[in-house]
């Protein structure tokens, strides 16, 4: 048998890989571009097709999980991944730069299907797990912003994609060493607990739907365009790459600290109790961080942060408490597969509203998405508990 937190360990070590990966690009480009002979807005948009891959590959990844091994799949999530990330670090020219990121968008979709049904089929308590897989995300999109910064500013962009490739790829080893294939069917579990009367089923499809897209829209719009909108609006404060990631990074630790509690309250509350205050978080503290600069401009950010990480966590435990154990893979799939298809448009999307009125206008249009995300917290139903799978 496997060891539940040797398994969520490596699981969580994932998690952060998988969000490390796909953002180093938004911190390298920065660099990548004086070297390159590339504008900003030029560069940006070969990252989105390997964004849309991350979340249209989650369906067939997910569906693997199901039907063949989670455990396989993740073998295959850090050889694949790591392997992509060197070769990005190897491109000479900007098509083959699409590619390698391509591939990573690839590799790094197998993750939140499987990856987060493994943490829900192993987790003793589901919300404060996923809390804690959730902050282990956060640390890998705030570390490369850091990581980034310093590596590209004193050994190269290249080597920024060249090194955590390799880490991975060590980290895949003891995986497949440590971690064995094994059936956790009719195993106690903290999933499954929640339950909402029939009738009002279609409410949490819709409220998910609608708070997926407009979350994942706005997280990753604001996870690319940081360090930008960070070396335009905090020139005042420092001009240094790496200080900027270091700033950034101490943004993005409030984030993984609010999907710690967030996921604390989900296992003392209900979904609804905690989803209505946090929905109000988003659209005020982007509206303001459009014109903000320099001190405020942080603090704004950190509201921004706050309020989309703790929703991730919020839609995530809402798919691992209401789908079984044989469907949860698939369950997962579907729902990365809106909300990562959706985020990969909002990189062209970042690119176009910068080129038609900067961040002003980048910023207020995501605030009034984010309208939206209140509206979904009013929808969703109360729960009604029910014993969890495999109890007695």
């Amino acid at each position: 048998m496997n060891s539940p937190a040797r398994v969520i360990g490596f699981v969580n070590a994932a998690h952060f890989i998988d969000h490390y990966s796909m953002l180093i690009f938004a911190a390298a480009v920065i660099v990548m571009g004086p070297a390159l002979g590339m504008a900003y807005s030029e560069l940006l948009p070969y990252a989105t097709p390997g964004f849309i891959a991350f979340g249209a590959g989650s369906l067939l990844t997910g569906w693997l999980g199901d039907r063949w091994s989670r455990r396989h799949m993740m073998a295959i999530y850090f050889a694949g991944i790591g392997v992509s990330m060197i070769a990005v670090g190897l491109v000479q020219t900007p098509l083959q730069l699409g590619a390698a990121l391509l591939s990573i968008g690839l590799f790094a979709s197998i993750y939140h299907p499987v990856g987060t049904a493994m943490i829900v089929s192993y987790a003793d308590r589901l919300g404060r797990e996923m809390g804690l897989n959730g902050v282990w995300g956060n640390l890998g999109v705030a570390s490369s912003a850091l990581v980034t910064g310093v590596v590209g500013q004193f050994l190269g962009w290249r080597w920024a994609f060249i090194i955590p490739g390799i880490v991975t790829i060590l980290i895949g080893v003891g995986f497949i060493r440590m971690v064995v294939h094994e059936d956790r069917s009719g195993v106690k579990q903290a999933a499954a607990q929640a339950r909402v009367a029939k009738n009002d089923m279609w409410r949490v499809v819709v409220a998910l739907l609608i708070v997926v897209i407009a979350i994942s829209t706005t997280f990753n719009a604001v996870t690319v365009a940081l360090p930008k909108l960070f070396a335009e609006r905090l020139s005042d404060l420092t001009k240094s790459p790496a200080l900027l990631g270091v700033i950034a990074a101490c943004v993005y630790v409030f984030g993984a600290m609010t999907q710690y509690t967030i996921g604390k309250l989900i296992d003392r509350h209900s979904l609804k109790a905690v989803s209505l205050p946090l929905s109000f978080m988003l659209a005020p503290f982007l509206y303001l961080a459009a014109t903000l600069s320099n001190l405020p401009l942080i603090l704004a950010s950190i509201g921004i942060v706050m309020g989309a990480f703790g929703q991730v966590t919020v839609n995530d435990a809402m798919v691992g408490k209401y789908t079984s154990e044989e469907w949860r893979s698939r369950a997962y799939a579907v729902r990365y597969f809106v909300g990562f298809t959706a985020a990969g448009a909002s990189v062209g999307l970042v690119a176009w509203l910068y080129q038609q009125g900067g961040f002003v206008t980048m910023l207020h249009a995501f605030a009034g998405l984010c309208l939206l995300v209140i509206a979904a917290a009013i929808i969703l139903p109360a729960e009604i508990k029910v014993p969890a799978a495999g109890t007695n």
